[in-house]
């Protein structure tokens, strides 16, 4: 089963399906959620039985789960105080349940229902020395605001660890953003499934270590679900390309094509050429207007190249179209834009290449910037296309900020890829890749030694190769993405965290196929701490 993100309605779903038609209620849910949290909490954090447990509960099933939580840890003969930020006569359901039990067991329970008793009370807190965050849950949308928000203050300069339950309080759980103020956890236990805001690179720096519990919902139940969006693992992207037939030979491995270059910008067509052919594809063909010809002649040995017709020294225009249209009969894919230029000359053959070439393209960098403007010719595509912009490219794109566009990653991306029926692959921090039936994957590999110039046209390469060796456009992408990152953060680990280049990937790519395929054999699909996938 993939690696679901889940947004928080999608996981109410996924609960009120396990409990009214698969007969799982729900307060043995809760009791499981509970359990598992302690269990996670006595593992990562050592010489609990010395420590003075404060436990932070809302009113709502986050609440709950505290209530579970503190009943264990009594019975340990743990030090527990519950901190209630409601009135008990409030709370209802499973919650109710759970406090009512708790109060059985002559628990410590300060309550703080309001404004008045926070201020008068609150000096309590000082007692504990480490914190269970049940504050607040998924359901969250507005800003926190009066004791809530003191609350998560007080804890976060507590110098005291602090453990989220389900997600940590103050995060918006399907995007990420922080509701006004959100606790800094040094761990965080989610269940059922990672949501999806904790897959956001605000989640990530808000929840410490990560981990998932396994509280009986049936992998049928979230299926029928269907949550739209999944991380990519070593075990969900396809890599049947790396097992070749022994009679695999150069014309039975793929054949793509690359257009690109300009004055100055040879090397990023001649990247995107070198990765695809280490990513296994037999042969790339990169086109190049004739005057530059030459300086690719000398650069490559492996790549065949094809001297285009320029419409000016160096420049590639409609002159050129029917050669290209003509070479790319035979290939699997095309890869435009890498050190293209942003001539109208040039704007008018993309335009033209995008609407008439009935293979997948791979369109990037200066092919992206041509089309601003101009996106209703991606409607007219006659094969499903490949956008990879980084968020100044996609803002161009969309007429909006990049300080919008990073805000809403996710929709924006998703918006766009239905709308113009193209994947769209939003380069930067947890890559994402939208695909025009609303799915969404978020890629975990990758790190800021990738900014430096030629990561893309690498990319470019990597996707349109594999394309190349009879890849479903939609698998490549996200096998690319992966791979691209992965070999990253090798070169990470070896070189350090800045200095290697571009290149320096290229060289590396068949060892990090070979690491994915290696993990994929031995990842468990059960694996519980997820926040380092690779």
């Amino acid at each position: 089963m993939k690696h679901y993100l889940v947004t928080a309605s999608e996981m109410q779903n996924i609960d009120k399906a396990t409990i009214e038609k698969f007969g799982i209620p729900g307060i043995v849910l809760m009791e499981n959620a509970g359990r598992c949290a302690v269990d996670f909490f006595m593992s990562h954090f050592s010489e609990i039985p010395h420590k003075r447990i404060g436990i932070i509960s809302g009113s709502g099933n986050n609440g709950g789960d505290g209530f579970v939580m503190a009943r264990y840890f009594l019975s340990t003969g743990a030090d527990v105080i519950v901190y209630l930020m409601a009135k008990n006569e409030n709370l209802s359901g499973d919650a109710r349940f759970n406090y009512d039990r708790l109060l059985s067991m002559n628990a410590s329970i300060i309550e703080m229902p309001d404004e008045i008793s926070f201020s008068s009370k609150s000096h309590l807190l000082n007692t504990r020395n480490i914190f269970v965050d049940a504050l607040l849950g998924t359901g969250l949308r507005s800003d926190v605001r009066g004791r809530y928000q003191k609350m998560i203050v007080f804890l976060n300069e507590s110098q005291h660890p602090v453990f989220s339950v389900d997600i940590p309080s103050g995060l918006h759980a399907d995007t990420g953003r922080i509701c006004g103020t959100t606790i800094k956890a040094d761990a965080t236990i989610t269940f059922g499934h990672q949501k999806l805001g904790l897959a956001m690179p605000t989640g990530i720096a808000h929840c410490g270590q990560l981990a998932i519990a396994d509280i009986g919902i049936p992998n049928h139940i979230t299926e029928s679900i269907a949550p739209k969006q999944y991380l990519l693992t070593p075990k969900t992207i396809d890599l049947s390309f790396y097992h070749r037939s022994l009679s695999a030979h150069k014309g039975t491995t793929g054949h793509m094509l690359v257009i690109g270059g300009s004055p100055g910008k040879t090397g990023a067509c001649s990247m995107a050429a070198h990765a695809a052919m280490r990513t296994g594809c037999g042969l790339v063909t990169l086109g190049i207007a004739k005057t530059l010809n030459p300086i690719l002649e000398t650069q490559l040995i492996e790549v065949m190249t094809l001297p285009l017709i320029d419409d000016a020294p160096g420049v590639l225009g409609e002159s050129a179209f029917d050669q290209i249209l003509h070479a790319s009969k035979g290939k699997r894919c095309v890869a435009i834009g890498p050190g293209m230029g942003t001539s109208l000359k040039t704007e008018a053959l993309v335009h033209k290449l995008i609407q008439e070439i009935t293979i997948p393209i791979v369109i990037d960098a200066d092919a992206l910037n041509v089309l601003e403007g101009h996106t209703t010719c991606l409607q007219k595509a006659k094969a499903r296309h490949i956008l990879t912009p980084h968020p100044g490219e996609f803002a161009r794109l969309t007429g909006r900020s990049v300080k919008d566009i990073q805000s809403e990653r996710i929709l924006s991306a998703r918006d766009f890829a239905k709308a113009h029926n193209v994947i769209v692959v939003l380069k930067g921090e947890k890559t994402i890749i939208a695909h025009p039936d609303g799915r969404i994957a978020i890629n975990p590999t990758g790190n800021p030694g990738m900014a430096s110039g030629g990561m893309g046209d690498v990319l470019t390469g990597m996707i349109a190769g594999m394309i190349a060796q009879n890849m479903p456009p939609e698998a490549a992408v996200e096998t690319a993405v992966f791979i691209h990152g992965m070999a990253s953060d090798m070169l990470r680990c070896k070189m350090g965290n800045i200095g290697f280049l571009a290149s320096d990937v290229i060289n590396i790519l068949p060892q990090a196929i070979d690491n994915c395929v290696s993990m994929a054999a031995r990842v468990c699909q059960n694996c519980t701490f997820i926040n380092k996938v690779v």
